[in-house]
């Protein structure tokens, strides 16, 4: 289940990617960073599911790496629809983006409530806040 979930969100990782440097640079660079900065310890969160789940050390790092693949399929997805169908990457990205909120209001904002301890409450806020800071700054530097 997390191997098809993986592969599921980097194939809209893929075509957020290629939407925004469709786009432009500038925003192309941008998501290139966000995406990065998510990227590298959810897939670390995947490999230590993976080793829990019972793969060796190997097989957990090709399924990762096979995984990470469908973010190719994406991009060439994105391209081929924004060469066929003139105003797809605006859609395209729409749809991407809805996914990750989509991610986030039902999978991540829930994990946020199982713990009712002020301080945590104060400490997950604050990084909501860091998250949303880091993004405003990427818009400045477009």
């Amino acid at each position: 289940m997390n191997l098809v979930g993986d592969g599921i969100h980097n194939l809209l990782d893929g075509v957020l990617l290629a939407g925004a440097f469709l786009i432009d640079l500038n925003t192309g660079f941008a998501t290139t960073v966000a995406v990065l900065l998510h990227e590298v310890p959810q897939e670390i969160g995947d490999f230590g599911v993976l080793l829990k789940g019972g793969f060796t050390k190997k097989k957990a790092l090709l399924a990762n790496f096979l995984t990470a693949l469908t973010a190719f399929i994406g991009a060439g997805l994105t391209l081929l629809f924004n060469t066929l169908i003139v105003g797809a990457i605006p859609i395209l990205v729409a749809i991407a983006a809805g996914g990750f909120i989509y991610i986030a209001g039902t999978d991540l904002i829930p994990e946020l409530h199982k713990n009712p301890k002020i301080k945590d409450s104060i400490l997950q806020l604050f990084f909501i806040l860091v998250g949303i800071g880091l993004m405003f700054a990427l818009t400045l530097i477009e």
